[in-house]
């Protein structure tokens, strides 16, 4: 599903290694923590998946397609079997919960009965009865929902997930995590980049620790070190 493969990532302006020779493999239907301290390089490594920039070395496959022989016409293609879920739900507030999801089905050219599409998916989420409903007056836990639809309403087969719960409390980011977890027992591969040790130490999955730029541990049991 995804492999990384002696990845290095340097921004020449400030020679910054962002990552420094990381290799590992994630396989089809694995649920995995990215952890690290605040710039660590989880982010970077996001970023290379969506394919935002190219590694400085090394390769990094998606789908079993090298992303540097990927022409920038097929990189939409790409794109939309990658669902994404920021820190900050992004959703466009002059759009209610259901025509946020009905936009990203057009966006990458779906046809047919849209609506229903988006019904269904906030279904999954337990939001169809907000379906109408505006981002601000939904709350913070209710628009991560969203988001999370708005990221499956395609159907991807692999999920990435930016800090997902960096907004929310206690309570709702256990929720979030339970809905994630839920949706991977269904099929969906799930990336979560995080520093929260609480959630990694309740809902244990294979660990990556990124510690400046390097994979320091890769650990299948899980749980939280760094």
């Amino acid at each position: 599903m995804v492999q990384f493969h002696h990845v290095t990532k340097t921004y020449p302006r400030t020679h910054t290694h962002a990552l420094k020779d990381v290799d590992f493999r994630i396989r089809k239907g694995e649920f995995v923590y990215i952890t690290g301290h605040s710039g660590a390089g989880k982010s970077t490594l996001l970023s290379l998946i969506l394919r935002r920039f190219a590694p400085t070395e090394g390769s990094v496959y998606i789908l079993g397609q090298d992303l540097s022989k990927l022409r920038e016409s097929k990189l939409p293609y790409l794109r939309r079997k990658i669902g994404m879920v920021f820190q900050n739900h992004r959703l466009l507030g002059h759009f209610s919960a259901l025509e946020n999801l009905v936009f990203a089905l057009r966006a990458t050219g779906e046809r047919g009965n849209l609506e229903q599409r988006a019904l269904s998916t906030l279904r999954q989420v337990s939001l169809a009865h907000k379906r109408k409903a505006y981002p601000i007056e939904l709350s913070l836990g209710e628009q991560q929902r969203v988001a999370i639809a708005r990221a499956l309403v395609t159907n991807p087969p692999l999920l990435l997930c930016d800090e997902p719960t960096g907004n929310l409390d206690p309570d709702t980011s256990w929720e979030i995590l339970e809905l994630l977890n839920d949706l991977n027992i269904k099929g969906t591969t799930v990336i979560v980049a995080t520093h929260s040790r609480d959630l990694v130490d309740r809902l244990r999955h294979r660990t990556v620790v990124l510690r400046n730029g390097q994979l320091v541990r890769d650990d299948e049991v899980g749980g939280y070190s760094l």
